[in-house]
């Protein structure tokens, strides 16, 4: 246990001695408050209002701290103005490139779009002439008419005897008609010998049934009185035994 070192019986109450002591203590630091909050030009002696005016800044270093400051955030204005510009020029370049690149795609579209529409129209030009060939080749060639008479069944003859390549001429076949059937194509000789045997001579050129069986052209008519059918299939017979109608004067 703690021993109790105070002498029983005395008084803890501070003495006037000590009221006076702690009463200058505390006007000694009013005093030494007042010091420091004096002005800087004023006249001090004491120790406190030194060590006040030791700390204070001058006008000359806070206008230096305000110029730096103000240096620097000059420099960050100028580093940021460049990385804008930089920032910029990079999307002018991409919008010039991009620009360019459409630009390209969109000629590139038109020339193509040009050539196709080129090639759709030789295509269809090509089938335009397609189409007229064949229309040409399938078009018939025009038929040549002859009038219905002697002079035109003799030139029809004439027409189909070339093109078999049988010789004869208009006036060979005219003198022989003329002479055989006085140009009557459904003649026929009842009294002669043919007629006597059975196969009477008919026609213009007089042609009995087995000759012109025999000597008939292709492409007339297998009827002996047909005018045309008649005098090819005589002149071909003529042709055959005298070597043309020509050289036939007389019954043949």
């Amino acid at each position: 246990m703690l021993q109790n070192h105070q002498k029983p019986g005395r008084s803890r109450s501070l003495t006037k001695t000590h009221k006076i002591a702690l009463a200058g203590v505390a006007a000694l630091g009013t005093a030494a408050v007042a010091l420091s909050a004096a002005p800087a030009g004023a006249k001090t002696t004491t120790t406190e209002a030194g060590s006040a005016a030791a700390v204070a800044y001058s006008p000359a270093q806070v206008k230096d701290v305000k110029t730096t400051v103000t240096d620097q955030l000059a420099a960050t204005s100028v580093k940021i103005e460049a990385i804008e510009a930089k920032h910029q020029a990079v999307v002018k370049a991409a919008a010039k490139k991009a620009e360019a690149a459409a630009k390209q795609k969109a000629e590139a579209l038109a020339a193509k779009q040009a050539a196709a529409k080129k090639a759709a129209q030789e295509r269809a030009a090509k089938a335009a002439a397609s189409r007229s060939a064949q229309r040409a080749a399938i078009k018939p060639a025009a038929v040549q008419s002859y009038p219905n008479n002697l002079d035109g069944w003799i030139r029809e003859s004439l027409t189909i005897l070339k093109k078999h390549g049988i010789p004869a001429s208009y006036d060979g076949i005219h003198r022989n008609i003329m002479r055989e059937s006085s140009g009557n194509p459904n003649a026929i000789n009842n009294w002669d010998i043919n007629a006597i045997n059975g196969i009477p001579s008919k026609g213009l050129l007089q042609v009995i049934p087995p000759t012109f069986k025999a000597y008939h052209v292709p492409g007339t008519s297998w009827n002996i009185y047909d005018p045309v059918a008649n005098i090819t299939a005589a002149c071909n017979y003529a042709a055959d035994r005298y070597g043309s109608m020509d050289n036939v004067n007389s019954a043949y």
